[in-house]
C-alpha cells in the first residue's frame, strides 16, 4: 500500500512537535500517525526531513542510526537530552504524543 501525502504530512507534523531535549521513536510516531509500521516513518525521515528536527527520532532502544550516531547524539546532548552511553535515556526523555 502506498504512503499518502496526508500520512507524510502527519509524520512531519508529529516530528516537528517533539520539543528540544525530548525524543520519540519511529514506532511511537507510526502509532500516533496511524501507520502500520515504523519502517514507513523511517522512509519518510530519509526522504523528507531536512527541515525537521530529525535528530529527535530514534530507534525503539533509544539508539540513533549508526551512520548518524555521533552527530545525532551531539545534537541531542546540546539540547539537554539525557544521554547514557550510546543512547538517549528514553525513560526520561521520551515525548508522548496526545492520543
Amino acid at each position: 500500500m502506498a504512503t499518502t501525502d496526508a500520512q507524510i504530512e502527519r509524520v512531519r507534523e508529529l516530528v516537528a512537535a517533539i520539543p528540544p531535549g525530548r525524543v520519540s521513536t519511529y514506532g511511537d510516531i507510526a502509532v500516533a500517525a496511524g501507520l502500520s509500521t515504523p519502517r514507513t516513518v523511517g522512509w519518510i525521515m530519509r526522504t523528507d526531513s531536512a527541515d525537521l528536527p530529525w535528530h529527535r527520532v530514534l530507534r525503539a532502544d533509544g539508539t540513533p542510526a549508526p551512520h548518524l550516531a555521533h552527530k545525532q547524539l551531539a545534537r541531542l546532548a546540546a539540547e539537554g537530552c539525557p544521554i547514557s552511553g550510546d543512547r538517549a535515556d528514553l525513560a526520561t526523555a521520551r515525548y508522548r504524543f496526545d492520543r
